[in-house]
């Protein structure tokens, strides 16, 4: 047995790190809110059933919010946390006293992929071959400012073509629709992640992805993201979050009969080969952070993204949208080892 499945065994056991589970009296309740139900975000989901909140002292449930609600949630108060791109935390804050912070990572990779009904393909991944499949196309790209969307328009403008008027964009508010959409004839391409992508192979609705975008490398997608007032007046528990997030990354690398096993807990319609083939996506895409760090090329990736589109021109900074300082703090007791700008 390797040393990384011996830890993940010891932290799953409340060991490691000495860490016990709190009395049901004791327990603090928190609300995570999410888009969209997706195997991304399986850390996440890991942390709950595997007890690393509970042994933090936290309960926590995690609610969906379709429509860009997962984030407003946050801001009003109705939840403690979400997890979505550091993009539309961008959004999100205009305005807004109390920004949402990134505090720790999760999907660091561009977790959207693009499909086509079955029989449909371009000739080859090239521009011009790329552009000339998808030029009339009717695309469902998810809603308008959402990460899915703007990561198809910045495909289409970057291979020469006009999002509003070389192709019909459905922009359909909620991200689970799009196998049923394509499933009854209502385009010809979609975008997402898993579990739709092996919910549509499956069916026989579509073929495997022809665009991954988690080749863009890192990519500050899905991060854990609070109000700014949370890190400032509560920062116990974002330190008892966060460290429950680490040790849920550490396990879902190091663990894939646990993360097969969590994965089947949160998706049990998915068939038992779907669920493989969604894991090894996820596995061999590099999805999960490996260290909860925020990479500065991680926001600038994503935040080019949001600005090529146009949707947002204003100013933004690093420090602004993320904050480290749980996972510094943290990483020596875990034994991780943070990139060299975590020195800085």
């Amino acid at each position: 047995m390797n040393i990384k499945r011996i830890l993940c065994l010891c932290l799953a056991l409340g060991l490691a790190l000495g860490a016990g589970t709190a009395s049901a009296q004791e327990m603090k309740k928190l609300t995570v809110s999410e888009p969209v139900h997706m195997i991304g975000y399986l850390p996440l989901y890991a942390a709950i059933h595997e007890g690393y909140f509970a042994q933090e002292g936290l309960e926590v449930t995690v609610v969906q919010a379709t429509g860009g609600a997962h984030v407003t949630a946050v801001v009003s108060g109705d939840a403690f946390a979400v997890i979505g791109g550091v993009d539309s935390n961008c959004l999100a804050n205009q305005g807004n006293s109390d920004p949402v912070v990134g505090i720790v990572n999760c999907v660091n990779r561009a977790n959207v992929y693009l499909f086509a009904r079955k029989g449909l393909a371009p000739a080859s991944d090239s521009d011009e071959d790329m552009a000339a499949f998808l030029k009339g196309k009717t695309i469902i790209a998810g809603r308008y400012g959402g990460s899915p969307n703007l990561l198809t328009r910045y495909l289409l403008q970057n291979i020469g073509l006009d999002p509003d008027k070389d192709v019909t964009l459905l922009e359909n508010a909620d991200a689970s629709t799009v196998t049923s959409m394509l499933q009854y004839g209502q385009g010809d391409i979609g975008n997402g992640g898993e579990p739709q992508i092996s919910e549509g192979v499956t069916a026989g609705i579509w073929e495997e992805p022809f665009v991954k975008f988690p080749d863009l490398g890192d990519y500050s997608y899905s991060v854990i993201g609070v109000r700014r007032s949370t890190i400032e007046n509560d920062p116990e528990t974002c330190t008892a979050f966060v460290r429950a997030m680490m040790k849920a990354l550490m396990a879902v690398q190091a663990d894939h009969e646990m993360a097969a096993r969590v994965l089947e807990t949160e998706f049990s319609t998915l068939t038992p080969e779907g669920r493989e083939a969604a894991l090894n996506r996820a596995l061999e895409d590099q999805l999960w952070s490996v260290d909860g760090w925020i990479s500065r090329q991680a926001v600038t990736t994503n935040m080019d993204v949001l600005e090529n589109s146009g949707i947002f021109q204003g100013e933004w900074s690093y420090e602004e949208l993320v904050d480290m300082r749980f996972v510094k703090q943290l990483a020596p007791e875990l034994g991780i080892t943070l990139p060299e700008e975590a020195a800085d």
